[in-house]
């Protein structure tokens, strides 16, 4: 991680870490206040309906910037999906450097995403994260904390109010330089 920091200030480039993470119409069920001898109850359709969403965490080596660059589809992201998203990231930080950083996903391995990322080496850099070390992506938290918090208890009966409850706008993100 530190020589990604060094060439990221060398290049002068945003430094990303990405990650995707599912939802359902299912309730994330979370621990609750009551009155007295009144259980909560939740009431639900038992719906597998499913998204996902992607995200970015980026910050500029020297902790002057930072960034949360947010997406969302219907199923799951697979290589095309993630192809539009990252398409939309270079959108997003018009023609700087990037330093990418992500998990060992199929998707983020396969061929098509192989010969993608050959021919964005002018403004993009990947590297992965060691296997099975969720604890390195710092985003990781942020979908913790969305499901713990804007998730916990909710029951949706369509993926618009999942959407409406995750969408980035809701979220209480801190700037880099207030981090520990």
């Amino acid at each position: 991680m530190a020589a990604d920091k060094k060439i990221a200030r060398r290049r002068g480039a945003w430094i990303c870490f990405q990650d995707e993470s599912g939802v359902s119409l299912l309730p994330v069920v979370r621990a609750s206040w009551a009155p007295k001898g009144v259980t909560p109850v939740l009431h639900h359709r038992f719906s597998w309906k499913r998204m996902s969403m992607t995200g970015v965490l980026a910050y500029r080596p020297d902790r002057s910037r930072s960034a949360f660059v947010f997406s969302m589809t219907d199923g799951s992201y697979n290589t095309d999906k993630l192809i539009e998203f990252l398409t939309e990231l270079r959108t997003h930080f018009a023609g700087e450097q990037v330093i990418l950083i992500w998990d060992g996903l199929m998707a983020h391995r396969s061929k098509a995403m192989t010969a993608w990322l050959a021919t964005q080496r002018d403004w993009l850099h990947v590297e992965r994260l060691p296997a099975y070390a969720p604890e390195l992506n710092p985003i990781e938290q942020a979908w913790g904390n969305m499901k713990s918090t804007e998730l916990a208890n909710l029951c949706p009966d369509i993926l618009d109010e999942v959407r409406i409850a995750t969408h980035p706008d809701r979220l209480e993100l801190r700037p880099v330089s207030q981090l520990p």
